[in-house]
């Protein structure tokens, strides 16, 4: 797979760990990673606090990738669900932590409210090498 980072002066530039648009050229299959809550896989509970569950969420898109056959470096797109956008930068700064560039493309929305109460939810897109 080869990731390009598209970047045009034309629209916003990306004020943090994603990019304008990435294009992909690939061989391999697209895997389409459903949302993931702060769930606690071994007791099926949710972690407390929202620094624990963008950790936990991550964790939860890491090990679905992988029986996928990827990684988190395989996503070329992030949607991010948020109760309080307050906690934007919090989710940047623990992406910065899984992600290289060129970074994936990216949507965060704010949302009302979430399953089981869960403050941050992700899902993805990813491509992996067949």
């Amino acid at each position: 797979m080869i990731k390009q980072t598209v970047q045009t002066a034309n629209a916003p530039q990306a004020i943090g760990t994603y990019s304008q648009a990435i294009r992909v050229r690939t061989g391999g299959d697209t895997v389409y990673l459903s949302g993931q809550i702060g769930l606690d896989p071994n007791t099926m509970q949710m972690v407390e606090g929202i620094d624990a569950q963008i950790r936990q969420v991550f964790a939860n898109l890491q090990a679905v990738a992988a029986a996928s056959g990827g990684d988190l470096g395989d996503i070329v797109k992030l949607n991010i669900f948020l109760t309080d956008l307050e906690n934007f930068a919090l989710v940047n700064e623990i992406m910065a932590k899984h992600f290289v560039q060129p970074y994936p493309a990216r949507a965060a929305v704010g949302v009302k409210a979430l399953p089981r109460g869960a403050l941050v939810e992700m899902d993805a897109i990813m491509i992996v090498q067949g």
